[in-house]
């Protein structure tokens, strides 16, 4: 039987002793990991050569602890997270040298995705998972939010490895599940085209459009409420300079991460309504089993060079929509079309191919000057998508 690995995630809500562990074993490895970074810069500056993330593991267990007694606290949290962590960082200083990253940075306390790695011992131990809760190396078990979302039976699901991750006051766990892959079902002989932008998400070749999910009531609401809470921890900050010279208490700090807690969660619930709609799409469109779906291989990062239209480019995340859209197309056995960012879709007309070159932006109706035909802009621009001959497979 083939196999498939995938992934889940889901809140988790660990006990005060559990969360002392996490918060131990995240800092850790975040230390271990800026540490890495500043051993390697060093090493390199007067010998002129790169250490692995091997090596460096063996120097830091064999020399550097025994002769440092006062960094033993490295050896309290699982050796299995402060690993990954050096690895990870070994992997950003390899993306570098190919060309792929920029210089790794340090981790910052505040700002960093620095998450405790476990993962099973051996190839007869398993990760239990149950019903309601699953059983974490170094924590136990812990419950889970969603009950029934990850796999429980261990003679066909396998739990790998996984991630306990914290954002905006929450805590999640993410698990590495090897599964016996699904039989793809019977595509249907017709393609679809999608046209990505601002003033509607997306418009399908099908006749569907996707309204902008930023313009709603509900979105409109939380950025308001996001932009008072950012004027509220501007005045704190304000306030706390102007009494620089007075004796700062304890309270005002708490005060300020208090304030700081509330704007990531507001934040992250923006994130989340924008993830959720982005799924839903796919979902919608992977289940009308089309033979392929075409996108344009839009330049993002150019896009977002754009003052004016770089926050609403931002929001709309084609990019995680095109990622996710292709693992999704994978699973089903749907072929994703990748169409060159410099084809005219929306210029071109679908009916008589006559190229309009003075089209504006501005111009939300296609009205062709030779044949007369007249559509919308970006159904225009989906079925030019879905018709395009030339492509690349993604």
């Amino acid at each position: 039987m083939r196999k498939l690995l995938k992934g889940y995630k889901t809140e988790i809500f660990p006990t005060s002793e559990q969360k002392e562990i996490i918060h131990k074993t995240i800092g850790t490895c975040r230390y271990v990991y800026n540490f890495y970074l500043d051993h390697n810069k060093k090493v390199y500056e007067k010998e002129k050569k790169f250490v692995s993330g091997y090596d460096f593991s063996k120097w830091l267990n064999n020399d550097y602890l025994p002769l440092n007694p006062e960094f033993s606290w490295i050896k309290e949290v699982s050796s299995k997270s402060v690993k990954q962590s050096i690895m990870n960082a070994d992997k950003a200083f390899k993306n570098f040298f190919q060309h792929k990253a920029k210089f790794p940075r340090w981790k910052k306390k505040s700002k960093s995705d620095v998450k405790m790695y476990f993962v099973k011992n051996g190839t007869k131990q398993m990760i239990l998972c149950e019903r309601h809760r699953i059983k974490i190396p170094t924590l136990g078990w812990v419950t889970l939010k969603e009950k029934g979302y990850l796999p429980t039976n261990a003679n066909i699901y396998s739990i790998k490895s996984g991630f306990v991750s914290m954002k905006a006051g929450r805590y999640y766990v993410s698990v590495l599940v090897e599964e016996p892959k699904p039989k793809q079902p019977i595509l249907d002989d017709f393609g679809i085209g999608i046209d990505l932008g601002i003033k509607d998400f997306a418009i399908g070749s099908h006749g569907k459009t996707y309204k902008n999910m930023n313009k709603t009531a509900a979105i409109i609401k939380l950025e308001k409420r996001l932009k008072r809470q950012q004027r509220k921890l501007s005045r704190k900050y304000e306030s706390l300079k102007k009494r620089k010279n007075i004796m700062k208490g304890e309270a005002t700090r708490q005060n300020i991460q208090k304030q700081k807690l509330k704007i990531q969660k507001l934040y992250h619930r923006l994130n989340n309504i924008r993830i959720d709609y982005i799924n839903k799409v796919i979902s919608e469109l992977v289940k009308i089993k089309p033979t392929w779906i075409t996108l344009e291989n839009l330049n993002i990062k150019g896009m977002i060079k754009n003052r004016h239209l770089s926050k609403a480019i931002a929001q709309q995340k084609f990019f995680e929509f095109r990622t996710k859209l292709i693992t999704k197309c994978k699973e089903y056995g749907i072929e994703v079309r990748l169409v060159g960012r410099f084809y005219p879709s929306s210029k071109t007309c679908d009916c008589c191919g006559n190229m309009k070159r003075d089209l504006k932006l501005s111009d939300r109706t296609y009205i062709c000057p030779k044949c007369g035909y007249t559509a919308d802009r970006g159904f225009n621009a989906s079925l030019n998508l879905r018709d395009c001959p030339t492509y690349q497979i993604a």
